[in-house]
């Protein structure tokens, strides 16, 4: 494997890029670091250019930073910047062929928020009232360009214990003139005969159609079927992953708790669930509105 410079730590830039980019998802941070990885590394073979690769990402994956978008994100990188034809190229001219089509795919994924949250306002009607969970950055997009296109709602967020993100998104919301409530996470079924519809973020979006998610969304999603609430998702296709779990035990544990506490997961809480597919209306991506039973084939569309 060829080594990375020296002064670069994969693991370090990774973390760096997060903590100066709060709007970024691990996801897309994880992708600008594979770039600068590829800019500061030099390949003499393909194969060294996927060994550098995975170990780089492993070193992210040992980082405290939620995984599930980092795997998937990483995965379809590396896939389209090696769907180039390299015969009779030099492996200077493959590297450069590969950087242009990193920053191509990195390009199209900072536009997927926008692309989603013009699709979403559509079934935001005036002066509906709207369930969301924690902090989603693609759902907060989709509800300020709501309100700039001057439609009224109310927005219920849930405090999302025990890192409180939800005061985090209230705030924001709040500072884009959105009247918001904060509510506790015991509170979902009180307020969910109320709501006109939910919509939530993804981490992932597994196989089935299912998803991944901020512990306690499967929790929403239930009382939503229950009381005959639309549950909508708005999530990035970058985090469709090739995972198919059954229960929540089929979750990675990696994907489940932080780093530090894989050791000891028994007395800890888990910072995801799994919400089957039976409990989503529509997610809405990049790639279209989609059912859930779609996402399989777009799966494989991202793959050929």
């Amino acid at each position: 494997m060829k080594e990375v410079n020296q002064q670069f730590d994969v693991a370090s830039q990774f973390v760096s890029i997060l903590e100066k980019d709060d709007n970024l998802s691990p996801g897309i941070a994880a992708i600008k670091t594979l770039l600068m990885v590829l800019e500061k590394t030099k390949f003499d073979t393909v194969q060294e250019f996927h060994s550098t690769i995975q170990a780089s990402v492993g070193a992210m994956r040992k980082t405290d930073k939620p995984m599930t978008s980092v795997v998937s994100g990483t995965e379809l990188f590396s896939r389209f910047i090696t769907l180039a034809k390299f015969d009779d190229k030099t492996m200077d001219e493959v590297r450069e062929i590969m950087l242009s089509r990193g920053k191509m795919f990195l390009t199209k994924l900072l536009e997927s928020r926008n692309v989603i949250a013009k699709q979403a306002i559509t079934f935001i009607s005036e002066g509906c009232r709207i369930l969301t969970h924690a902090r989603s950055r693609t759902v907060r997009e989709a509800l300020i360009l709501a309100a700039q296109n001057n439609k009224r709602f109310h927005v219920f967020v849930t405090h999302s214990a025990p890192d409180r993100h939800g005061e985090q998104m209230v705030a924001e919301l709040e500072k884009a003139g959105i009247d918001c409530t904060l509510i506790l996470d015991t509170a979902v079924g009180y307020v969910m005969e109320t709501v006109d519809m939910v919509l939530v973020g993804a981490e992932g979006v597994v196989e089935s159609g299912g998803i991944i998610n901020r512990i306690g969304t499967v929790t929403m999603a239930i009382c939503a079927r229950e009381m005959k609430k639309p549950f909508y998702v708005l999530v990035e296709s970058f985090k469709f992953c090739r995972l198919y779990p059954l229960n929540q035990r089929d979750l990675p544990n990696e994907y489940k708790y932080n780093q530090k506490n894989l050791k000891d997961t028994a007395k800890v809480h888990p910072m995801v669930d799994y919400t089957p597919p039976g409990y989503i209306t529509l997610l809405f991506t990049d790639l279209g509105i989609l059912a859930p039973s779609a996402v399989s084939d777009e799966l494989i569309k991202l793959y050929l």
